[in-house]
């Protein structure tokens, strides 16, 4: 992959995982030309808030799923959202300023 291959100044746009679909298989940080990502483990407080089928999914893949602790590294080159095969991997605006589109604080690690 090319460094230079992101379309935005880093931080403009951060990937936001959808945490009801990833299934932590590490695609994502594979294919980051930009070290966003890294795969850990869910922690149980953040698995109550998941849907039924999150837990589900949660469980049956050990709670491992992707995360962005370099999310202000990212120049929305698009390689993470294509590279997604549960497509839980979305490009949004960074604003601190608005709730749903701040990293949450799984995100932080």
């Amino acid at each position: 992959m090319d460094a230079h291959c992101g379309t935005q100044p880093p931080g403009r746009l951060v990937p936001r995982i959808d945490r009801n679909r990833c299934e932590g298989k590490g695609d994502c940080v594979a294919v980051c030309p930009f070290g966003v990502f890294s795969l850990g483990t869910l922690e149980p407080a953040e698995r109550r808030s998941l849907s039924l089928v999150g837990q589900l999914k949660g469980w049956a893949h050990g709670w491992q799923q992707a995360f962005t602790p370099r999310a202000s590294a990212c120049e929305a080159c698009g390689h993470c959202v294509r590279a997604c095969p549960e497509r839980a991997i979305t490009l949004m605006r960074a604003d601190a300023n608005n709730p749903r589109h701040a990293p949450t604080a799984a995100d932080r690690r």
